[in-house]
């Protein structure tokens, strides 16, 4: 019997290396979760917007002992086709993508699909094409509540005719479509509050928009009321309201939002900002993404609810947009 005992140790041992290796709770497939890897393709991570949504699909994905990679379109379309041709030569396990705009997703699709890469797409959409999931705002009732706010905001001065202008982003995506026709909307049921210019991103900076707002200020001096329609690109409408020396005759709405809009909004500089929740966008992408391939089938379309934020509502709603729009980058 004493001679046994060098054996059965030996087999113990054996045994606690296998269980450590494919142990209780630890199955064949999990270990093969920890070979996936997934790409993301980003209209441009200069945009803070975007940098929000990858980190929520990143973290997500690393939940699944994943990794993504983020390629970076740089608000080209034939950048993101070559992005996409990259990650399929790299046979990555899934794509998740935010278009250029929705009419340029289609190509990436047909890519994918001939690949039998699955796509869940990440906001702004398509006008064509398979995939698995659409990850989207309720971007025309954002808009129609932003819109409210800021007419809301006019009567209280008096300026409950306007008019107003808009930057927006492009119209070539069905986001910025809707953002359009919920603003209009709102200013239609505010008593009809008349338009007077629109002018419509192209590089989306904040500079850019400067030079839009600047341009309306002067071309309609009688300006109420302005609606930006993404982050970065208010903050040139800021500069450009305070250039003109308008800050107590015009009233911004905006839509989206970087850490800069939370003294903003305190201090009145932003009447309203709609809110989207990019993070937490890009954590139910990754969701979608793995239901599909555990053999799910997650939603064909699933809607991020938005948050209408302003002076009265920002220290109420503080703790859920510090995670879920600004992803924890908000300094205390």
């Amino acid at each position: 019997m004493m001679a046994l005992k060098p054996v059965t140790a030996a087999w113990a041992a054996a045994v606690i290396v296998v269980l450590s290796l494919f142990g209780p709770g630890v199955s064949s497939a999990a270990a093969q979760e920890k070979e996936r890897h997934f790409a993301y393709l980003t209209p441009g991570l200069d945009l803070p917007f975007w940098r929000y949504l990858a980190k929520g699909i990143a973290d997500e994905a690393q939940k699944h002992h994943a990794t993504v990679t983020n390629y970076d379109s740089h608000n080209d379309a034939a950048t993101q086709l070559k992005n996409a041709q990259d990650a399929i030569a790299r046979k990555v396990d899934g794509i998740m993508i935010s278009p250029t705009d929705s009419s340029t997703a289609p190509s990436v699709l047909s890519l994918a699909e001939k690949a039998n890469i699955p796509v869940v797409i990440s906001d702004i959409g398509t006008v064509s094409g398979n995939y698995v999931s659409f990850i989207i705002s309720d971007n025309e009732k954002g808009a129609y509540d932003t819109g409210k706010a800021l007419a809301a905001a006019l009567d209280e001065h008096h300026w409950n005719k306007g008019p107003v202008g808009l930057v927006t982003i492009s119209l070539a995506r069905n986001n910025g479509k809707a953002r359009t026709k919920g603003f209009r909307d709102a200013m239609k049921d505010s008593g009809g509050i008349k338009e007077v210019a629109l002018d419509q991103m192209q590089r989306y900076t904040a500079d850019e928009t400067f030079k839009y707002v600047q341009d309306m200020l002067t071309a309609h001096p009688d300006l109420h009321g302005i609606f930006v329609q993404t982050d970065t690109p208010t903050l040139g409408a800021v500069r450009a309201i305070q250039a003109a020396h308008r800050e107590n005759t015009v009233l911004l709405a905006a839509f989206d939002g970087v850490p800069e809009f939370i003294d903003l909004i305190r201090q009145g500089k932003i009447v309203a900002s709609g809110m989207q929740q990019p993070y937490l966008m890009g954590v139910r992408s990754a969701e979608a993404m793995f239901e599909h391939l555990e053999g799910k089938t997650p939603k064909k379309e699933i809607l991020v609810p938005i948050i209408v934020v302003s002076q009265k509502n920002l220290d109420q709603v503080l703790p859920t947009i510090t995670r879920t729009v600004f992803a924890n980058e908000l300094k205390k």
